[in-house]
């Protein structure tokens, strides 16, 4: 949004300084992206008279002037045709920069003469494109600045132009009187009264307009205009060009150019109709589908249905709200003009815009929201401007549909602003301030203006009053502590678990990954997904079409591409979710950890080798650890599909309580996949592990045992196919309360023990906690071991 000084002074009583405008817009929310000052640029140009001039004598084009200046009598060279003795001029000194030319001025010869400076053109000095002669002022003394001068007489040439970024929530600043507003309640000014206008019609208006049932829902509230006759269409006035000229927009014909004023004076997009080329009446309405129409950027649309446009009896004529078409656009033999306001839904406009890639001014205001109260007094106020600078005679205005109600009140607490925003500011301020915004206040209700569609709650109220006040205004102060003492733990024990289990896990070597939680149908079937409940009804790509059933799918396409890239050999982790079914409470949260390739890089002092699954088991037994698992669990086998059949093993507290997996990946998986092995992995699930019976912000007492432990060794005999672990828990349970551990070191096959037999040799720790243990209870204890593996193994003690 772009506006000059002397524009804002229109609407705005005003000493401040283009510096302190600047400040305070930026303070406010508007923010100043660019400030152009012409005198900042003129400001060493200088006024001169021309004292002689002759021609050069090798040149008959040049002439050689004396000039008076500042600094004495200059010889300048000029090419000007209108160079000659008497006139008033505009002097570049050598050192000043010409922007015009994009040259500062030097002393130099023309021709064997020397010139010591130049006199400026009006596009030199980029005032103008006027290059046909140099500037000859009416008066000026000599040495004056330039700027000076054409401050006192031409002001506009240096009128300063601001562009300001505006929010998607503040169309009120979209136009000159609502950044008015706001610096007149900050303090920089007093609002002036707005210009209104009461035009009686001479008669009903010929062109009547409807807007169809289609087009009232979602596409035009309100349609408005009347025609005036007699109009003599020319140029704009000169203060109308330069405002436009400033901003950017070229004038085309006052007609034309008052539409453009009042878009950005008053956020007010208006459009004219050249009224002898419209055949019969207007409506708007939706379009069908396939209707074109030559918009006044000469380039043709075509609609899709559901646009809403504005046709006449004969077809399309304008799209609503963004653009006018060229058939009926006015030029210069326009005599009888429509002019047309209207009130459009936000959410069409956007839509059609899109659509037609259209970008305009009209579009950018109307998608972001007008005020729907001034749409017919903005009629007769550009009724009105048009009378005055094209003549004519109004006819009386005609309506299609109702100004939509806008109004709103929410209660004004001003104790919230200290609550919301911790700024102390009195509620005689807040209620000022409201004021000065065009709030009409109610007793504590604050009744919104039509304008400020962003102002929806009692919040909104509070940031009125804070911007205003000034957010530099915020002191930094510590919070008021509600009781003493620690505070509670923010974090939920599961979050707890989560932290402490990414922690250990880092540090256990591992890379964390954040992979996405879509994965393709085909790996997730290979873990037990891929099927409707979990497909996604508009995935991203058909790569992300499915929610991942575990997290080892996306940490194994993370190590094919590192491998694919060189990297071999890797630990990565991941923590997050991974879902069941669609539903929610159908996912669980996950802790999984990936090696790939060599432990170790080889190196003269290291050895390297292949990962294990027992490199994996152990540093699942830690995160387990860390995050609170109990010490004695079972590995038991029957893991998913995935997990290599021989190679894995399930930590549980019991059968059916699964705290995490870990052992070697299925080559299956690997090869569809893309990795290269040997990988083996560990997942674990946090939410399996009970939860501490007692709630303690510290850890528990560390236990020392005084009594000396005892250990003893038992080999038994059992079947070959007995399985180790099924030995090492009977041994186990003989005695939970004595035994601390068993722990497998030995395994003999077939020899002297015949066909079918094997033997597993144990060790087995003992830690009395009372007292120390005599040969007879360590026998006792011992009776008990062999009786128990015998019960659940059919194993004997080997001689």
């Amino acid at each position: 949004m772009k506006f000059t000084l002397s524009w804002l002074k229109d609407h705005l009583e005003t000493d401040a300084s283009v510096d302190e405008i600047v400040y305070a817009l930026t303070d406010l929310g508007l923010e100043v992206e660019e400030v152009s000052n012409p005198a900042d640029r003129l400001s060493d140009f200088t006024i001169g008279k021309v004292l002689h001039a002759e021609k050069h004598p090798d040149a008959d084009k040049l002439r050689v002037c004396k000039v008076a200046t500042d600094e004495g009598e200059l010889q300048i060279i000029c090419g000007a045709p209108n160079a000659r003795t008497g006139i008033t001029v505009v002097v570049a000194k050598p050192g000043v920069y010409v922007p015009g030319i994009d040259t500062t001025i030097g002393v130099g010869k023309i021709r064997g003469i020397e010139s010591f400076g130049m006199m400026a053109s009006e596009r030199e000095m980029e005032l103008s494109d006027e290059h046909d002669g140099i500037i000859e002022l009416p008066s000026g003394e000599v040495g004056d600045r330039f700027v000076d001068w054409l401050a006192e007489n031409d002001p506009a040439k240096v009128d300063p132009v601001i562009e300001i970024a505006i929010t998607p929530n503040r169309p009120d600043a979209l136009g000159v009187r609502g950044i008015a507003l706001d610096l007149a309640a900050r303090g920089l000014g007093t609002m002036k009264p707005a210009r209104t206008a009461q035009i009686t019609g001479t008669g009903p208006c010929p062109i009547t307009v409807t807007i169809n049932e289609d087009a009232r829902a979602g596409g035009c509230d309100v349609f408005a205009g009347r025609l005036i006759r007699d109009v003599k269409n020319g140029p704009s006035p000169q203060w109308l060009q330069d405002r436009l000229k400033a901003i950017g927009l070229r004038p085309i014909s006052a007609l034309v150019d008052i539409t453009n004023f009042f878009t950005f004076d008053r956020n007010r997009p208006l459009h004219v109709f050249d009224a002898d080329k419209v055949k019969g009446n207007l409506r708007v309405h939706r379009a069908l589908g396939g209707e074109t129409l030559v918009g006044l950027d000469e380039k043709e649309y075509s609609f899709a249905p559901g646009m809403v446009v504005i046709s006449d009896n004969e077809g399309v004529e304008s799209i609503g709200g963004i653009m006018g078409g060229l058939a009926t656009g006015c030029t210069e033999y326009t005599t009888n003009v429509f002019l047309e306001a209207a009130v459009w839904d936000h959410i069409q406009i956007a839509y059609t815009g899109r659509g037609l890639k259209i970008n305009s001014d009209a579009r950018y205001r109307n998608e972001r929201g007008i005020d729907p109260a001034y749409n017919i007094q903005a009629v007769d106020d550009a009724t009105q401007m048009i009378l005055d600078l094209c003549g004519g005679e109004p006819t009386d205005v005609v309506v299609a549909g109702e100004v939509p109600d806008v109004g709103r009140a929410y209660k004004l607490d001003t104790d919230r602003v200290q609550s919301l925003v911790g700024m102390d500011i009195p509620a005689e301020e807040q209620i000022r301030t409201l004021t000065a915004l065009g709030f009409v206040m109610q007793g504590d209700m604050a009744q919104v203006p039509s304008w400020r569609p962003d102002v929806r709650g009692e919040a909104d109220l509070v940031e009125e009053v804070a911007r205003v006040a000034s957010l530099t205004r915020l002191e930094g102060r510590p919070l008021a502590r509600a009781s003493a003492g620690l505070p509670e733990m923010i974090l939920s024990p599961m979050q707890k678990r989560e932290q402490v289990a990414r922690r250990t896990t880092a540090g256990l070597g591992y890379n964390e990954c954040v992979t996405y939680s879509f994965i393709d149908k085909a790996a997730a079937t290979l873990f037990g997904g891929g099927g409707d409940a979990t497909m996604l009804e508009n995935p991203i790509s058909s790569e992300m079409s499915h929610m991942r059933p575990d997290l080892l799918p996306g940490l194994l396409r993370a190590a094919a591409r590192n491998q694919a890239r060189g990297f071999m050999d890797m630990a990565l982790f991941e923590c997050g979710a991974a879902f069941q079914g669609g539903e929610p409470g159908e996912q669980h949260v996950q802790v999984t950890g990936l090696l790939v390739g060599k432990t170790v890089q080889k190196d003269v002092h290291g050895e390297s080798r292949s990962v294990d699954l027992f490199d994996a088991k152990a540093d699942a037994e830690a995160v387990l650890a860390a995050i609170g698992a109990p010490d004695k669990v079972q590995i038991l086998r029957g893991g998913a599909p995935w997990w290599h059949p021989g190679r894995h093993g399930r930590i549980c507290l019991g059968p059916k309580k699964v705290l995490g997996v870990f052992g070697e990946l299925h080559p299956k998986v690997l090869s569809a996949l893309d990795v290269k092995g040997p990988a083996v992995a560990f997942t674990l699930f946090p939410e399996e592990i009970p939860m501490p019976r007692k709630k303690t912000a510290s850890k528990g007492a560390l236990e020392l045992r005084d009594l000396q432990a005892v250990e003893r060794d038992f080999a038994f005999v059992v079947d070959a196919e007995v399985e180790a672990l099924n030995l090492v828990n009977a041994a186990a349970g003989a005695d939970k309360a004595l035994i601390e551990g068993v722990r497998v070191f030995d395994e003999f096959v077939g020899g002297s023990l015949g066909e079918g037999k094997k033997s597993i040799a144990v060790t087995v720790r003992l830690q009395p906690t009372d007292k120390t243990l005599k040969e007879a209870d360590i026998e006792a204890v011992a009776a008990k071991i062999v009786e128990k593996v015998g019960k659940a193994t059919g194993g004997t003690l080997r001689g």
